[in-house]
């Protein structure tokens, strides 16, 4: 396989071409099964864009002159995955935790011990900018490998104002999509005053982040003993005057009425809800808020009730998969995993997975029309997948498939010699 060296590419031989083409819209019901593959087929690109897809048929050899030529072998060839919802800038890990949870302890029950999110939050005001980044790139490195391109990535280790800041500033560094989460809980030194705490976030914290410019969103933890509904409902009112976009945390570890909270702000996202039930799910399809659900998460914490992601694409829901990567409840930054857990857990098809983690992810951060499928006029952020068939990458559990991950139509990672 020759590296592209100018600004035209014709990507041939590919096997299946799965282009997800389609209505410019994030996609529901029996859509997410429609994935438009091309069988043989053939991709141009030019200055990083897709100028043109079909069979090999209908663009001949002669339509590629002047293009270097990148020979997909006959493999697969998809979009990049666009992993909707990780917490990727993090010092230190919770290795000692997982241990613990292996021998039977609750995540609840390690976080009221003092260690889950707020141990994270003390090794990561004590590391510096620099720090933070360097590890983050090695994570990064992870991401690629898995074929995912675009990453949407979260504050809340700091959950000071000083803190925040310099994660978001690495998340700007590393190009991904910036979330502020400073309501991910309450720190140590506001344990007895969680509303000053609030106070710090909507009158110190959002000003500051949206004066620098340092993230797109605004996110919060809702959960009764963490920021209840009324708390939650008191910060999103702050980014909506700022104009932050809002995604919330609702529904992981109880039934609190978040998934309905999420449609009362006009969330863009409402993530995890693994507790929602009918009532929720009628909530978000009345709204248009569209569900991240993180397999991952319940599978690494040993739970076994997974969000009700069949009912909520039975419902008309345009429903993402994401990987939650952290260093607590889902320490991987692997879509393909997460697929995997999808279809064997929660009723998912392999299409849909591909759905939830291309263009419906690609919706979700506000990204649709550029990236997410392979379409003309597009961004080529595109994977060569070692695989005969798309449903090769759920099927083979815990396979790094990719072979070839491009973005903007460079190439990024390889695994060939």
């Amino acid at each position: 396989m020759t590296e592209p060296g100018s600004q035209r590419v014709a990507v041939l031989n590919c096997g299946q071409l799965v282009t997800l083409a389609g209505p410019a819209r994030p996609r529901i019901r029996d859509e997410m099964r429609q994935l438009a593959i091309i069988p043989d087929g053939v991709m141009l690109i030019s200055n990083g864009r897709i100028e043109r897809v079909g069979t090999r048929a209908e663009i001949s050899s002669h339509a590629t002159n002047g293009y270097d030529i990148l020979d997909a072998g006959g493999r697969v060839v998809m979009p990049g995955f666009v992993d909707a919802h990780t917490h990727p800038v993090f010092a230190g890990t919770r290795t000692p935790e997982y241990e613990l949870r292996a021998m039977g302890a609750t995540y609840e029950q390690i976080a009221q011990a003092g260690g889950g999110i707020r141990s994270t939050v003390r090794k990561t005001r004590a590391a510096t900018e620099q720090e933070l980044f360097g590890t983050a790139q090695r994570y990064r490195q992870w991401f690629l490998r898995s074929g995912t391109t675009t990453v949407e990535g979260k504050s809340g280790y700091g959950l000071t104002q000083e803190d925040e800041l310099k994660m978001l500033r690495v998340i700007r560094r590393l190009d991904y999509v910036p979330t502020f989460l400073g309501a991910h809980e309450i720190p140590d030194e506001y344990r007895d005053d969680p509303s000053g705490y609030v106070d710090l976030i909507v009158d110190g914290m959002l000003p500051a982040i949206q004066e620098l410019r340092l993230a797109e969103y605004c996110d919060a933890f809702c959960e009764p003993h963490i920021f209840n509904i009324e708390m939650a409902r008191r910060i999103f009112r702050c980014p909506h005057q700022l104009g932050f976009k809002l995604r919330i945390h609702a529904d992981q570890l109880s039934r609190s009425g978040a998934a309905e909270l999420a449609a009362e702000v006009g969330a863009a996202t409402a993530d995890h809800l693994e507790h929602t039930d009918e009532r929720g799910i009628r909530a978000l399809a009345a709204a248009n808020v569209q569900p991240v659900l993180l397999p991952g998460a319940v599978y690494n914490l040993g739970l076994s009730r997974f969000a009700p992601g069949r009912d909520m694409i039975d419902a008309g829901l345009a429903v993402v998969l994401a990987t939650d990567f952290n260093p607590g409840s889902s320490p991987t930054p692997s879509i393909p995993f997460v697929m995997s857990v999808a279809c064997t857990h929660m009723r998912m098809s392999p299409a849909e997975t591909v759905t939830a983690t291309t263009i419906n992810a690609a919706y979700s951060v506000g990204l649709g029309s550029e990236i997410g499928s392979l379409e003309p006029g597009k961004r080529a952020d595109f994977v060569i997948h070692d695989c005969q068939e798309y449903r090769e990458i759920p099927y083979f559990v815990a396979v790094e498939t990719p072979v070839s991950v491009f973005r903007h139509g460079k190439l990024v990672y390889t695994r060939q010699p």
